[in-house]
Formats: C-alpha cells, structure tokens, sequence
C-alpha cells in the first residue's frame, strides 16, 4: 500500500459513510471522480505542491469544480487543504469508487484473450464469473495474440491463466525440474 493511499483512506472512508448516510453515494462518486481529474491536471497539480496557502489552494481546486461540487464536496476539499493533502483527491477518488463497488456488489474483471471474444462468449463469462464471485461483474476486455489461445482472467486479487502461453511455460518448468 503506497504512502498516498494510507493518507487518502481516511478521507475516502468518511466521504463513502457520509454518502451511504444521506443515501446520494453515486453523486459523490462523480464529484470527486472530476475533482480527482481537476488535482491531476499538470498545472493544477504543480500549485497544489507548490507553497500556496490552503486558503487559496482549495479555492482553486473549488473554482475548478464549481457547480460539480456541493457544499459537502466544497467541505471536504477545505479540509484536506488545511491538512496539506489536496494531492491525495485522486487516491481518495479511486478508494471511494472501491467502496462503492464493494457497498454494490460488484466486481470489474479484466479478461484479455488471444482472439476478440463474440458477444455470447462474454455472456457466458459473466454468468460463470458471477456465479463465482457471487457479485455483479463488469468485464474489460482486451486482445493479446501472443498468449496464443484461452483467456487472462484478473479479477482483483485472483489471477486465473488458462492460457496456451501460460501452459507452456508451466510445462516447460515442469520439464525443467
């Protein structure tokens, strides 16, 4: 866990109880995901580093983000301004959407194959992996010729490789030993 994610956390988690409580979680979701766009911006991110005041950097960061804050989100700026931590707001935005998606019961699941896979391979996907996972799943494809068939499944913490490629290199340290 980086330095950046443990000063975000504390955010993020009060923010997510927050949005849970007035029941608006998919709002917050929105408004720090631009605020969170708005501090990576190169010029924006160099005044946040830089020896600005907390008055005058969560003003800026405010001014930015104008009507997509509400006063909670202004609130919540204001406050890691005064901690010095307005570099965090892009960590902060990448633990409430984990929040979220733990609180929805969903998963997003990396699948990356040797060929595009058809519409109903994606289906079937989805209902196995679901069945799995017991959560709502989100695949993300993408292509990779080299594995040379089968599929690259990443889901969180669990990596399944049901590969040509990475059955190969199983057996060939198989053989090796």
């Amino acid at each position: 866990m980086s330095e950046l994610t443990t000063i975000a956390r504390p955010y993020a988690k009060a923010a997510f109880e927050f949005a849970v409580e007035k029941g608006v979680v998919e709002s917050w979701n929105d408004m720090l995901f631009f605020a969170s766009e708005v501090a990576k911006n190169e010029q924006v991110a160099q005044f946040l580093t830089g020896s600005a005041s907390a008055d005058k950097q969560s003003e800026i960061v405010i001014s930015v983000c104008a009507e997509q804050l509400n006063e909670y989100g202004q609130n919540l700026v204001k406050v890691m301004a005064e901690n010095g931590r307005l570099t965090a707001l892009p960590a902060v935005a990448q633990l409430f959407s984990a929040f979220k998606a733990d609180y929805d019961k969903e998963i997003d699941v990396d699948i990356t194959s040797a060929t595009i896979l058809a519409a109903t391979q994606q289906e079937t996907l989805v209902a196995a992996l679901e069945k799995r996972f017991a959560r709502k799943v989100k695949l993300n494809c993408s292509v990779d010729e080299s594995l040379v068939g089968g599929l690259m499944i990443k889901a969180g913490d669990t990596v399944i490789d049901g590969t040509v490629r990475g059955k190969l290199n199983r057996l060939a340290t198989t053989l090796q030993s």
